[in-house]
């Protein structure tokens, strides 16, 4: 039940957050003001008087609000993959982009950008498409490469920072070979990351596959407790650990792809968010992912918020943020403990 009630309290907590940084910004709007907006906007009536200029609204509802809840689905859904990802692999230090998926997935979406106009083939495809066609091929190529050595957590993330640092070489290759001014300020977009393209038509598709993971998870809860107790003896207690794993790693590669296409990379939140929800919550992946939900979606609100306004009219790179936060934190992390249960 504590946990419930952490859990609980921390929702109410992410719900207070949003509303308060919808008044922050290049514009500063009282936070009564911006509540009024949001609330009529939700009843579809005018239930409190106009007492704001109109622009106000258009600020608000059509610009901070989708912005808003795209940071929170990004920091929620990079928390949840990287709850899954460190399962699996059995390793504090694993999350989405060391193992290549959000680094493959912006190689894909770059190509498409600057290579569409040279290759036909590619203008038939979307970046949505291409960035998930790449981060299918990223963890192919880690999957493929450790081959026998799968099992092992430390071959995988090995292998995936290589196989990310080979896409993210990629990505700059594509982008240097661009003489169009125009493609390179689009396709820099995905390597620093950003939240500036956030809209309501661009949330319904990534909101419904963040739930639709979100409850494979929880429905696979237990078989993910049990995977922690390594393979061997979560075979012998009738789980199908490959089964499980295919699942899990499906269902990040798709979330993951569809986020980049809209975010670009924004890294390290992967990876400190969980750790820092099982000093928390603990290892239970039925309060754990939840936890986690919450805590990584408030943390890149606040940190979106930050940037957006305390280097106000211009705007930092939402990854500059992340990083800086994250980086101590994931070095403290290699410095206290290397695996994910415990020392290897």
């Amino acid at each position: 039940m504590d946990k419930i009630i952490k859990i609980g309290l921390l929702a109410m907590l992410s719900l207070l957050l949003s509303l308060l940084c919808i008044g922050f910004g290049s514009i500063v709007i009282n936070s009564k003001w911006a509540f009024q907006i949001v609330t009529n906007h939700l009843i579809r009536q005018e239930y409190f008087s106009i007492a704001w200029e109109k622009s106000f609204e258009t600020i608000v509802w059509d610009l901070r609000v989708p912005r808003i809840l795209l940071a929170f689905l990004t920091g929620a859904s990079l928390s949840l993959v990287g709850v899954i990802m460190q399962t699996i692999t059995k390793n504090n230090l694993a999350e989405p982009y060391i193992l290549g998926i959000s680094s493959g997935a912006s190689a894909g979406a770059v190509a498409v950008i600057i290579l569409s106009s040279s290759y036909s083939v590619l203008q038939k495809i979307s970046i949505e498409q291409g960035a998930f066609l790449g981060s299918l091929l990223s963890i192919g190529m880690v999957f493929l490469i450790s081959s026998r050595q799968i099992v092992k957590g430390s071959s995988l993330i090995l292998t995936g920072v290589g196989v990310s640092s080979f896409f993210s070489a990629l990505t700059t290759l594509i982008i240097y070979s661009s003489k169009n001014n125009s493609q390179l300020v689009t396709a820099m977009f995905w390597m620093t990351g950003s939240l500036s393209s956030a809209a309501w038509e661009d949330l319904s598709y990534p909101f419904f596959i963040f739930l639709c993971t979100l409850g494979v998870v929880l429905l696979y809860s237990y078989e993910m407790d049990i995977l922690l107790m390594g393979d061997t003896n979560a075979n012998t207690l009738g789980v199908n650990t490959t089964f499980l794993k295919c699942v899990m790693i499906g269902i990040s590669t798709l979330l993951i792809s569809v986020l980049v296409s809209l975010t670009g990379i924004i890294g390290f939140i992967g990876l400190v968010i969980p750790h820092i929800s099982r000093k928390l919550i603990g290892y239970q992946h039925k309060t754990l992912v939840l936890f986690s939900v919450f805590l990584g979606g408030s943390f890149l609100v606040l940190s979106d918020t930050f940037a957006r306004t305390y280097f106000s009219p211009e705007e930092m790179p939402i990854g500059v943020i992340t990083a800086f936060v994250g980086t101590p934190l994931f070095l403290w992390i290699v410095r206290k403990n290397y695996s994910y249960g415990g020392k290897e």
